[in-house]
C-alpha cells in the first residue's frame, strides 16, 4: 500500500493545530485550532476587563448554526442549536406516539439512547447488532435511532440500507453523527433527523450540539426546551408567556451556551472551507495503515477510528507510557486519526501496541 498522501487543503488545515503530534483521542475529543483558542482567550481577557459583547456573542451562534448546515448540506432554518445530544433526543421521543417501537443498535452511545428507554412514553427500544439493523425494521417500527459511526468500535453504519428501509417501512429515523461529522462527508437530507455534538471531529468547543432536521417532521416535535432563543423574534421573547415561537427548526433551539459558539464558530469555518473527500482520504489514509501494521481486519465500510480488543486495558498502558493520547471504549483500546496527525503518529501508536 502506498503511504497516505497530504493533499495540501489537509496541509492547510493541519497548520491550524499545535497539539496534533501523539493525540490519537479526537473520537473522545478534539483539539481546538489557533483561531478557536485565540477567539476564547480574547473573549475571556475581554469578559475579564468588563467589555462583555452579548451581541458578538449570539452572532457566533448564528453563524456557527449556517457553518453547519452548510457542513451537512442543509438550510440553516432546518438546523437548531443547543448544547448535547441527549436533550435532542428527548425532543424526537416526545414526537412519537405512546408505546411506540424505537430500533437502536446494540451498544451504542447511551446519550442517544436513554431518552428512548426513560421517556415518559413508554417506548419499546428494542436493540440488535449494527450490522443487522436495515434488516431488523418492521412495519411497526415508528423510529429507527442509531450512530453514524459506533463511539465503541469504529463501526461505519450502512446508511443506505437503513435508510431504505426505514422509508419502506414508513419509520423515522435518527442519526447520531458526533463521531462522524468532521471525517466522514454527511447529508442531513439522507434521514429525518440528525443531532451531532461538534466536541469531537469538528474540534469546537463542548457545549455546542446541533440538530438537522426535515421539515415536516419538525413539526411533528414539540418544543419543550422552549427559552427565549425559541422565539420568532429572541431578543423581544425574554418577558412572558404568551409569545410567538419561530416557524422552522430554530423553535428548538436551547439557549446557545455564548462562549462556546464564540470558538465553535471559528472552529467550524475551518472544516466547511476544507475539502471533506480529502478529509476522509486522510484519515482514513492513516487508520487503514495502521490496521495493516496491526495485522486488524478492514471494516466494511473504511473508518477513521481503529478499534481492538484490550480487555485488561494493556494496549492502552503502553500508549500511554509512550507518550501517545488515546481512549479504552468497552473492553476495546481506540485509536481516532485525524487531520492534525501523519504517518509518525502511526508509527509511534504501531510500536507501543506490539510492546
Amino acid at each position: 500500500m502506498s503511504s497516505p498522501s497530504f493533499p495540501s487543503p489537509i496541509g492547510a488545515l493541519r497548520d491550524e493545530f499545535l497539539g496534533g503530534p501523539g493525540y490519537l483521542a479526537a473520537c473522545t475529543v478534539g483539539l481546538p485550532p489557533r483561531p478557536t483558542r485565540d477567539a476564547l482567550i480574547a473573549d475571556a481577557e475581554s469578559s475579564a476587563a468588563g467589555r462583555v459583547d452579548v451581541p458578538a456573542y449570539t452572532a457566533a451562534a448564528e453563524r456557527s448554526r449556517a457553518l453547519f448546515a452548510q457542513l451537512v448540506g442543509v438550510d440553516p432554518a432546518r438546523v437548531a442549536i443547543g448544547s448535547q445530544t441527549s436533550p435532542f433526543a428527548a425532543l424526537i421521543a416526545a414526537a412519537l406516539p405512546d408505546g411506540a417501537e424505537v430500533l437502536v443498535p446494540e451498544g451504542d452511545f447511551s446519550s442517544l439512547l436513554l431518552p428512548f428507554a426513560h421517556s415518559t412514553r413508554r417506548l419499546r427500544v428494542r436493540a440488535v447488532p449494527l450490522a443487522a439493523l436495515a434488516d431488523a425494521v418492521r412495519p411497526d417500527t415508528a423510529l429507527v435511532a442509531f450512530s453514524l459511526v459506533q463511539s465503541a468500535t469504529g463501526d461505519v453504519a450502512d446508511l443506505p440500507a437503513i435508510t431504505e428501509a426505514a422509508r419502506r417501512h414508513g419509520a423515522r429515523t435518527l442519526c447520531d453523527g458526533a463521531q462522524a461529522v468532521g471525517w466522514l462527508p454527511v447529508s442531513a437530507d439522507a434521514v429525518d433527523a440528525l443531532v451531532c455534538h461538534a466536541y469531537k471531529w469538528l474540534c469546537a468547543p463542548r457545549g455546542v450540539a446541533f440538530l438537522a432536521v426535515s421539515e415536516d417532521f419538525a413539526r411533528e416535535i414539540p418544543p419543550l426546551f422552549a427559552g427565549w432563543y425559541a422565539g420568532a423574534d429572541p431578543w423581544t421573547s425574554c418577558y412572558g408567556h404568551d409569545l410567538p415561537l419561530a416557524t422552522d427548526a430554530t423553535r428548538l433551539d436551547i439557549s446557545p451556551a455564548w462562549q462556546a459558539f464564540l470558538g465553535a464558530e471559528q472552529s467550524l469555518a475551518l472544516f466547511a472551507a476544507s475539502d471533506p473527500a480529502a478529509i476522509h482520504a486522510h484519515d482514513t489514509g492513516l487508520a487503514r495503515h495502521c490496521r495493516e501494521l496491526l495485522s486488524l481486519p478492514e471494516p466494511a465500510i473504511a473508518s477513521a477510528i481503529v478499534s481492538a480488543p484490550d480487555p485488561d486495558g494493556d494496549g492502552l498502558a503502553r500508549l500511554v507510557q509512550a507518550g501517545i493520547t488515546a481512549s479504552g471504549r468497552a473492553g476495546r483500546v481506540r485509536l481516532g486519526f485525524h487531520v492534525f496527525n501523519d504517518l509518525e503518529d502511526v508509527d509511534r501508536a504501531v510500536r507501543a501496541l506490539r510492546g
